[in-house]
């Protein structure tokens, strides 16, 4: 053990005492073989190094006088003793009995650790150190003596097991202490072991046990020797020889036999008595219990051998043992030689210095103390001390020694001195070994802590491991999901652009078209577009499509078996599948199987940067819920479905058809904004609206996943349009949030948006959308009349009382309800009023049957077939009677029926049955009043603008939105439901059990859904209008208008016509100005001034003009800056259609050129910004969008080519195209159809739609994508070779109108979907035309110089403006709409002042 050095006081006799930490080092093994023996003469009392040691001891505390006097009197006692016996030896030799180097050197051992421990009673804090080699020994002796207690001993072998165990387990730690005397004793005995080996037979056996574990002690650890040493109980007597090192195994053998027949007390008249003890001699030494100890002093000393010899101890074996001869460093003979002085003198001359140094040193404390017999002084002071000190001879010492007296009196005083220190290393050596046993258990503890966090470490590691392995696994498995659906979503888009381009080719006007009646059958679908309203209202083209002649035919095996129907439903299924194998499309769509492994040849595009975050969705879809995963790149959303999900498998592949974005991708740029929606009533879902104008729905896990896509997404709010800022937090706020921070109520109730648009609000906002036909949006039915051959729009009976529920409006009916309320008895459901809803899938369906996709979505509801007749929704009158009367029948209706005529007819020709009475039910029977599906919607929507609807909406929006939704509101208004129609009637992710919560999510699913609460207080009313035009505007009504119909006229000093007018004027513009450009292509800037709001409001400012004369026209100065001097061809006309002024008014676009492009001006300095080339020929006219925020729009240019470009023009670079430099602008879409030049064309970004007219040949509709949807065919009675219709002007509106001015004088309006509406023939050669914002009001003007208002819906003539003196040649409407400039023939303008509320039906029948 390493001596503990720091806290020891006189820490380098400690050092020199235990040994130096170098020679610790060494290992048993080497003291054994290449060690050189520490006694270097075996005729010395005491080697060197122990006097030095002995001599340290005693002068260590000289100052402490108490402690170095019992020190001293100990060692003079020691020394005593040990000359005394070796004095005997050299007078007479005992070689029969033993070596007495053996008995010496391990006396001297044992003695001088006595002394070690003696010496450190009164220090202990050196006691761990100085002690360390002793204490060992010490405990193994108490083990003993309590071994002896323990009745063990009558085994009569056993002693010898004890004492080797003794000296055994000693070992270790005097091995590491390095070389002191203990391990020169087993040195010693090893050697002797080994010598005598070869003389003993008896004891063979006992030999061979250890030499044989010789090899298996080498890698034995301290460790194991430490912990068998703590815990071996004391009277557990074997010890493991695969436990010592290979020191110590001769010790087992004959040495440890040995030392037990020979035993020499400290002193001769000390004698161990033979008790019945199985404590073998040697044991005893090292520690004599008191009692033990008498004092025989006239023993001889030839009879403790024999005592020791013949105790019952000894085993058997060692009483024959043979004698060993002496080892020893003189030779034999010279030692037999010496006479005995010499040989005292050198076996003492180098311990009695010490001894006399001593006596001299300690002369007072030691003349005191030991007295003889008589009390006289043995060492009398002065006389005898100086002559001891001068004496070199070591005789005198001896006889001094030797003397009885002197005997007598160091027995008596020394003797106990020496007890007691040996009593106090017994202690010590208790309390170390109580030590070393805590400091081995914490040892123990420390290593097992260190296991244990070692194997927990390793347990993290492997963890980690495995986890990183998986996360690597899940990294590739969705890389390679990825690069698979991306490879689809490819494949998809190449099929769909081969379809597109056959479309095109095969399409009538298509170059391999024919107008062969032989053509197949076209079928139409809803389009997902949505205006700004979020009305769908276009139809495109769907190769899907049929006429279900399998429902047919299932409908009818079930309701009516009647055979006709069933060979007619054969008969149509027959020609179906003909008529598909004669389809060239069908043809040309075989080699899809070529292009998947086309595409997977294909190296795959890496995904723009690393995937942001990747979670499980549901893409939530009308009528399907499929489970994928969302993945987020930095600029990129991505939808994959798991299609080998059990659940995905099982759906309609119809349905799948289609269903958008199964496979979809969408960039950031097209992310226009993302709500916060409910699926299944729980608030995990999202809506994020594009900016392609479908909206795409997915639910996730959990809200905190949902926070975590949003974060991803970019930060884009919930749009623009109701007034709230683009955050991230604003798209994770609740619908009552949304509510009170929007400004749209505000807006609402001071008329600047239509009750439509108001209510589409609050649905949008409060998790109504399209995507989850449980959650469509809710409209009211307003009209009560179905019946009467007219409606009269301003009788309060034919109105709906708005402030109850459907289900309340029937006196009788309500009763029921209330009753029912208050009878209900159950523990586990609360009371409700309507165990139905007012909106599910399934109503919403019923609506929507005749369009598809809804109608595939409804047969797959219904099992693949149509519903019975009679409960088919085929008249508006009996839904209307069937919501008042029928108690499980509260629907409210869908916006579809403000906006969609379309689901009235059953455009598709499907056989829906015969009704009980006989009735064949297709097209929706409408009521009296409403002539077409197209005059319905607008007197339904003009009802739900009405002022009595207007007045009471609130109340209505209190039952569904509101206040009333709930609580006890909703009991008093006659408005509670089953509870789980209720957002946070459940907590799905609370319900364990699947098959309970497959129940519970069924139950939602069927029972409709309540829309989010949106307010807890009453809704505030609408302003009437009469209070808004008085905040608003001047009172007009009141005043003379027939004098203020022309506000001013503009001459310009050109006579040059004013071929075209733009208004840009509306208010934040930095420049609001009228725009005019003269056909010789000089044009104005003139400043605009809003009309004065109140004219008795305004007496004493001078009243201005609304138009003020560019001044660079005015002062004829700069003309250059508003000259375009490029030559344009010689053969165009030019005409209104030739410019496009941007909607900030900074730029200018001409067409016209010879070299086939058209050009941006600057309207500021007139310099030519940009040449856009593109067409094959010369450009013949230009058409505006309207204009988004940031001022981007689409620019449509239409050719000679017989072709028209789509270009995006960028609000912020000010050009065309993406590329900054504006060099290589490219189109965003190519349409074609046309078979001459393209003469008018109009362009709605809105409704997504192009409208063109070409020189000969019928007007065409065509998809901002390209995709060519409709024909306009004009009245049949005006076709003919000779009267061929040719397209002048066209005008479409955000209503869906579209008119269109032939050359012939016929002005025709169609729908968006292509339905013929109105025609109109008139005399005026018209040359420009405009639309009110709303869609309802038409301006037309001419060469007879009058303007004309005109209705839209069925061009009834309203109103003339005085006429002018030249003709009209171009008009524009201002932002408020309240001017009408026109540009004239004279190269002037004139400006009318307008107000389109005159001809509103309520402002006519009132004022």
């Amino acid at each position: 053990m390493k001596p503990v050095g720091d806290a020891v006081k006189n820490q380098k006799a400690v050092q020199g005492f235990v040994g130096t930490g170098k020679s610790a080092a060494k290992s048993p093994v080497d003291i054994v073989t290449g060690g050189i023996s520490p006694i270097r003469d075996h005729d010395r009392l005491l080697q060197d190094m122990d006097i030095n040691r002995l001599r340290a001891v005693v002068f260590r505390d000289i100052e402490d006088s108490k402690q170095a006097q019992f020190l001293a009197l100990a060692v003079v006692y020691f020394i005593s003793v040990l000359m005394i016996s070796k004095y005997r030896d050299i007078l007479e030799p005992q070689n029969e009995r033993r070596p007495p180097n053996h008995s010496q050197s391990f006396k001297e051992s044992e003695d001088e650790n006595n002394e070690t421990r003696a010496a450190d009673v009164e220090h202990p804090s050196a006691a761990l150190g100085a002690s360390a080699s002793a204490s060992a020994e010490d405990s193994e002796s108490t083990a003993s003596v309590q071994r002896k207690d323990s009745g063990l001993g009558e085994e009569p072998a056993s002693g010898q097991t004890n004492s080797s165990s003794g000296v055994a387990e000693a070992g270790p730690l005097h091995v590491s202490a390095g070389p002191d005397a203990i391990s020169e004793v087993l040195c010693t005995l090893s050697l002797e072991v080994n010598k005598s080996q070869e003389g003993r037979s008896e004891a063979g056996t006992e030999d061979n046990k250890p030499a044989t574990s010789v090899p298996a002690a080498k890698n034995v650890n301290v460790k194991d020797i430490l912990r068998s040493l703590v815990s071996t109980p004391a009277d557990e007597t074997a010890v493991d020889p695969a436990l010592l090192p290979p020191a110590f195994l001769g010790v087992l053998g004959d040495g440890a036999a040995e030392q037990a027949v020979q035993f020499h007390s400290f002193d001769r008249s000390v004698v161990v008595p033979p008790k019945k003890s199985t404590l073998s001699s040697s044991t005893a030494v090292m520690g004599i219990p008191t009692n033990a100890v008498s004092v025989v002093s006239s023993l001889d000393s030839a009879q403790a051998p024999d005592l020791s010899g013949e105790s019952p101890g000894r085993g058997s074996s060692n009483s024959k043992l043979p004698s060993v001869p002496t080892v020893s460093s003189v030779p034999e003979d010279s030692t037999s030689n010496m006479s005995i002085t010499d040989r005292l003198q050198h076996a003492l001359e180098k311990a009695a210095p010490l001894l006399r140094e001593i006596f001299v040193d300690f002369a007072p404390f030691l003349s005191r103390t030991l007295l003889g017999s008589h009390g006289q002084e043995l060492l009398i002071e002065g006389t005898s001390l100086v002559c001891m000190k001068s004496s070199s001879s070591v005789v005198e010492l001896v006889m001094l020694l030797c003397s009885q007296e002197w005997q007598n009196s160091i027995q008596k005083n020394a003797g106990l001195a020496f007890i007691e220190l040996v009593n106090e290393g017994r202690l010590l050596s208790q309390t170390m070994k109580d030590h070393l046993v805590r400091v081995a258990n914490e040892a123990e503890f420390i290593l097992s802590r260190q296991r244990a966090e070692d194997i927990n470490r390793h347990a993290d590691f492997e963890s980690l491991c495995a986890q990183y392995s998986a996360d690597k696994r899940e990294e590739e498995k969705m890389c390679h999901h990825l690069i698979m659906a991306a490879k689809y979503r490819d494949q998809v888009t190449a099929t769909q652009l081969i379809q597109k381009i056959i479309n095109i080719l095969t399409d009538k006007h298509g170059a391999w078209g024919s107008s062969a009646p032989s053509r197949p059958r076209e079928f139409w679908r809803l389009d997902y577009w949505e205006d700004d309203l979020r009305r769908r209202r276009r139809f495109v083209r769907n190769p899907l499509g049929s006429t279900h002649p399998e429902a047919t035919l299932k409908a009818a095996g079930e309701h009516a078996p009647d055979e006709d129907i069933l060979v007619k439903g054969k008969q149509s299924i027959k020609s179906q599948v003909l008529g598909n194998q004669n389809s060239e499309s069908e043809i040309l769509l075989e080699g899809d199987d070529d292009i998947m492994s086309f595409m997977e040849e294909r190296e795959v595009e890496n995904l723009t940067g690393p995937v942001a975050l990747s979670t499980p969705a549901q893409l939530v879809a009308p009528s399907i819920v499929v489970k994928g995963t969302l993945s987020i790149t930095l600029s990129e959303l991505y939808f994959e479905v798991d299609e080998e999900d059990p659940s995905f498998k099982k759906i309609d592949p119809k349905i799948l058809a289609y269903t958008e974005g199964l496979h979809g991708k969408w960039l950031f740029s097209e992310i226009r904004a993302i709500f916060s929606r409910r699926y299944l009533l729980q608030n995990t879902a999202l809506e994020i609206f594009m900016a392609n104008r479908v909206g795409v729905m997915f639910n996730f896990p959990d809200q905190a996943t949902v926070k975590k896509v949003v974060n991803c997404l970019p930060r884009v709010g919930i749009g623009t349009i109701f007034g709230l800022p683009q955050t991230r937090r604003i798209s994770l706020a609740s619908p009552r949030q949304i509510f009170k921070a929007s400004n749209m109520t505000q807006r609402w109730q001071q008329r600047e948006i239509s009750n439509f648009e108001y209510l589409m609000f609050l649905n949008t906002i409060a998790g109504r959308t399209y995507n989850d036909l449980n959650q469509y949006p809710v409209f009211p039915w307003v009209i009560t009349n179905y019946e009467s051959e007219e409606l009269d729009l301003t009788l309060p009976s034919n109105f709906r009382d708005l402030s109850k529920p459907i289900g309340a409006l029937n006196p009788k009916r309500a009763a029921f309800f209330a009753e029912r309320y208050e009878s209900w008895e159950d523990d586990q459901v609360p009371k409700f009023h309507y165990g139905t809803h007012y909106s599910t899938a399934s109503f919403a369906l019923t609506w929507l049957l005749r369009i598809e996709p809804f109608t595939t979505f409804f047969l797959n509801l219904q099992g693949g077939k149509f519903d019975h007749a009679d409960r088919t929704f085929s008249s508006i009158s009996r839904a209307w009677r069937n919501s008042q009367r029928d108690t499980s029948d509260i629907k409210e209706l869908i916006p579809e029926f403000y906006y969609l005529p379309e689901i009235f007819v059953n455009s598709n020709n499907y056989n829906l049955g015969v009704m009980d009475d006989g009735t064949v039910v297709s097209d929706v029977e409408l009521p009296p009043w409403a002539k077409t599906p197209e005059e319905f919607v607008r007197i339904n929507r003009l009802a739900l603008e009405s002022e009595f609807v207007s007045c009471q909406l609130h109340q209505w929006i209190d039952l569904i939105f509101g206040y009333k939704q709930q609580g006890p509101e909703a009991v008093r208004s006659l408005n509670v439901f089953y509870y789980l129609t209720y957002e946070g009637a459940v907590n799905l992710s609370s319900i364990t059990d699947p098959v309970l919560r497959e129940a519970v999510e069924a139950q939602i699913r069927s029972f409709g859904q309540t829309p989010s609460q949106l307010l807890i207080e009453p809704h505030p009313p609408r302003s009437s209008a009469m209070q808004v035009y008085l905040l608003l505007q001047s009172p007009l009504m009141f005043t003379d208008q027939a004098q203020q119909d022309v506000i001013m006229v503009l001459k310009f000093p050109s006579n040059s016509p004013v071929t075209h007018v733009a208004a840009n004027t509306q208010p934040g513009l930095a420049t609001p100005a009228v725009i005019t450009v003269t056909a010789n292509r000089l044009f104005a800037v003139n400043k605009w001034h809003n009309l004065p709001a109140h004219q008795g409001a305004v007496q004493d400012q001078p009243y201005q003009l609304p138009v003020e004369i560019d001044p660079l026209i005015a002062s004829n100065t700069g003309m250059h800056r508003r000259q375009i001097t490029d030559l344009l061809d010689q053969s165009i006309q030019v005409h209104s259609q030739c410019f496009v002024i941007t909607s900030d008014n900074r730029y200018i676009l001409v067409c016209g050129f010879w070299d086939k492009s058209f050009r941006v001006y600057s309207t500021d300095s007139g310099k030519m910004m940009q040449v856009v080339f593109g067409h094959w020929d010369v450009v013949t006219c230009l058409a505006r969008s309207e204009s988004y925020i940031g001022g981007n729009c689409y620019i449509l240019s239409g050719s000679r080519d017989a072709t028209l470009l789509l270009w995006y023009w960028n609000g912020k670079t000010n050009i065309i195209g993406d590329n900054p430099r504006g060099d290589f602008a490219t189109p965003r879409a190519i349409l074609t159809g046309h078979d001459y030049e393209i003469t008018c064309a109009t362009i709605c970004a809105e409704l997504g739609l192009v409208i063109s007219g070409s020189k000969e040949g019928p007007c065409l509709i065509h998809s901002m994508n390209g995709d060519l949807l409709r024909t306009l065919e004009g009245p049949e009675t005006l076709e003919g070779p000779a009267n061929c219709l040719r397209p002048k002007l066209i005008q479409a509106s955000r209503e869906g109108h579209c008119v269109i001015y032939y050359e012939n004088g016929v002005f025709c309006v169609f729908s968006v979907n292509g339905r013929l509406q109105a025609t109109m023939e008139t005399d005026d050669k018209i040359k420009a035309i405009q639309l009110s914002r709303d869609g309802q009001y038409l301006l037309t003007g001419g060469d007879n110089g009058v303007v004309m208002v005109w209705q839209m819906w069925d061009l009834k003539r309203l109103f003339a403006y005085p006429g002018c003196d030249a003709g009209i040649r171009s008009m524009a409407l201002s932002y408020d709409q309240r001017c009408i400039m026109t540009g004239m023939a004279s190269g002037s303008i004139v400006v009318f002042y307008n107000d389109f509320n005159r001809w509103h039906h309520e402002y006519q029948t009132r004022y």
